[in-house]
């Protein structure tokens, strides 16, 4: 036997596992769900292995997994017949944790003693330091010759070790997973409860489970704990709410309760079966720049992959579940799966569901869906800007938030209170919602009653850029081009108020002079009420929030565009600056004030001023002199 060689955890799996060994977690029991479900995984890829390498089954066909109590040694021992490690698998999958959100995950739990998420990161095998003082894993992989033993106690290190002797595994192949349980853990050492734990959390996986004490006599057909039926395959009728919950539970690698449940037969040109799954709360993946879906493919009940990105957009990657083909060949690669017109059909097919199926929740329990659009919402709305075809279905279901309400809305509810006079639909984009409903451009729009978008995700300003119309509204941004304010409730200028604005004609001339190295251009507006000045984009120009965005990822091939700088004539502080723009001796005062409003209008926008120490300097000196 070789020396073992002694090799240190990942720094999240150290936290993790002092996490584990010191908890005062009441559930201990997930340990067996956690370890009976990587053994299923274990068996499921290695059948879809097989279908392209039929050596590897053909010596031990029958898949199972077998745990074995000893009460006299303290061990229960976990064994599957699977596709097993090699040492490279050992040191990756036991040894590392490489998912986004990991250490979030551990502050979290650390704070809240909650390890109810722990199969969420693919770490469900450290669960088993609840109840054990050290592992032991005996493993072989199909179609390799070497067998490795895998230790560890939990604590900073493990090691790993090359052995001759074969009969530790009792099989050419799979997974051994030995525990010795604590004083305090005596309870898992009873057959009856290792029993109950699988038919309550386990009775859907495909593999068959045997449970036997150790030393009791092998029977000639051993009866497994769980029923060995793939969930799906059953009638919904003869599935519990328990049932689907648990499954839900193994497939999606989430631990609340699904807050939607799709589970149908599609039979015609294709044949496949569905059973999916959206969760009541956000993955912690969600937003991983990979936007990987977690669906599992299935050909004929035969597991193929977890990660087949033409079989769903990532706009709804949050679904969790299985799809099961009849039409797709069992031995298809992944390469094989990329412009399959099978799996195109059954894409497609799937996104119109999903969206009916939410259309309709949207109908029937507005509360509930309210709730589903704050946890997914954004990432749908990637779809309404990457999916064109399906862009309007999406808009449909859609909810906002907006300026003359706390409530959200749909597009169809924002149109049906519409005044006639209105023909489009404004929105305003922005980085918070407390941020753009105090922006200085709503002011015209709140004064008259008219409903304005409050888009405060960053998706928004792209889809936004990508779709200029719903339902036959063109939908507009407040914060770019002219306002149509006068059109929309305000009445027209009597002659009194037309001479008080070419009075501030020269004000606009000197700000013009002044700013031109800031702004495009500087007018007045109908879009400020309460406010002296705002900045808007200019009618070619991109949606401020996007240029914003874009400049932050260094996406933006060239600099941030000039704004126009719009003036309120009816604003005391206007009025004021345009008579003293008549008098030579205040236009230095001017200067300094046109620079204050200019950087305040940015502040106003979310970003810095461009220089922040003369604009301290000239905000003093403009203080003083008003004290004076």
């Amino acid at each position: 036997m070789a020396k073992a060689e002694k090799l240190e955890f990942q720094t999240e799996v150290s936290q993790l596992l002092k996490l584990m060994i010191n908890s005062v977690y009441s559930e201990k029991e997930v340990f067996v769900r956690e370890l009976v479900s990587n053994a299923s995984d274990a068996c499921d890829k290695l059948r879809y292995l097989a279908t392209t390498k039929e050596k590897l089954l053909q010596s031990d066909p029958d898949l199972k997994i077998k745990i074995e109590i000893n009460k006299k040694d303290n061990l229960v021992t976990i064994v599957d017949n699977g596709i097993g490690m090699n040492k490279k698998d050992l040191v990756s999958n036991l040894g590392t944790i490489a998912r986004s959100g990991t250490a979030q995950f551990i502050k979290e739990a650390t704070e809240t003693k909650d390890l109810s998420l722990i199969g969420q990161f693919g770490v469900g095998f450290y669960s088993a330091f609840m109840v054990a003082s050290d592992l032991k894993v005996v493993t072989r992989k199909a179609g390799e010759s070497k067998l490795w033993i895998w230790k560890s106690d939990g604590e900073s290190n493990f090691t790993i070790e090359e052995s001759d002797d074969l009969d530790q595994l009792n099989s050419n192949r799979g997974t051994k997973i030995i525990l010795t349980i604590t004083k305090e853990n005596k309870e898992f050492l009873d057959k009856i409860r290792i029993e109950e734990i699988i038919r309550k959390y386990s009775d859907h996986i495909s593999i068959p489970i045997f449970v036997q004490n150790s030393g009791d006599k092998e029977e000639e057909k051993p009866e497994a704990i769980n029923s060995a039926l793939a969930l799906w395959t059953r009638p919904k009728n003869k599935i519990t709410k328990d049932q689907y919950k648990e499954f839900y539970n193994h497939v999606g690698q989430m631990f609340d309760d699904p807050w939607m449940t799709s589970h149908y037969k599609a039979e015609g040109q294709i044949e496949y079966t569905v059973l999916n799954f959206i969760p009541s709360t956000k993955p912690f993946d969600l937003y991983d720049p990979a936007r990987e879906n977690r669906l599992k493919l299935y050909v004929k009940k035969v597991f193929i992959t977890d990660n087949c990105p033409e079989l769903i957009p990532p706009y709804l990657r949050f679904l969790r579940g299985v799809i099961d083909s009849e039409d797709l060949p069992l031995n298809i690669s992944r390469e094989m799966l990329q412009n399959n017109p099978v799996v195109k059909k059954i894409r497609n097919a799937l996104v119109k569901r999903t969206i009916n199926d939410l259309k309709k929740k949207l109908a029937a329990d507005r509360a509930s869906f309210e709730q589903f659009w704050v946890n997914f919402g954004p990432v749908i709305k990637e779809g309404i800007y990457e999916d064109f075809e399906k862009k309007d279905n999406l808009l449909e279901i859609a909810l906002f938030k907006n300026s003359n309400s706390t409530k959200l809305i749909t597009l169809d509810e924002y149109i049906e209170t519409m005044d006639k006079k209105q023909m489009d639909i404004y929105f305003i984009t922005g980085d918070s919602y407390d941020n753009i409903i105090n922006n200085p451009s709503l002011e015209g729009y709140k004064s008259r009653g008219i409903n304005v978008l409050i888009l405060d995700d960053p998706v928004d300003s792209f889809w936004t850029s990508s779709t200029p119309s719903f339902n036959e509204k063109n939908i507009k941004s407040i914060t770019k081009g002219i306002d149509d304010l006068d059109n929309l409730g305000k009445k027209k200028k009597d002659e009194k108020e037309k001479k008080e604005d070419k009075s501030i004609e020269p004000l606009i001339v000197l700000l013009k002079e002044k700013l031109k190295d800031k702004v495009k251009d500087v007018r007045t507006s109908s879009r400020l009420t309460e406010s002296p000045v705002c900045l808007v984009a200019d009618e070619s120009s991109m949606d401020p929030q996007l240029e914003k965005i874009l400049q932050q990822h260094n996406q933006l091939q060239q600099g941030i565009s000039l704004k126009i700088l719009e003036l309120n004539p009816d604003h005391k502080l206007i009025k004021k600056l345009a008579k003293m723009s008549k008098d030579k001796s205040s236009i230095g005062d001017i200067e300094n004030i046109a620079i204050l409003l200019y950087e305040q209008s940015m502040i106003l926008d979310g970003e810095k001023p461009s220089d922040p120490v003369n604009f301290s300097k000239k905000l003093i000196d403009t203080i003083s002199a008003s004290i004076n």
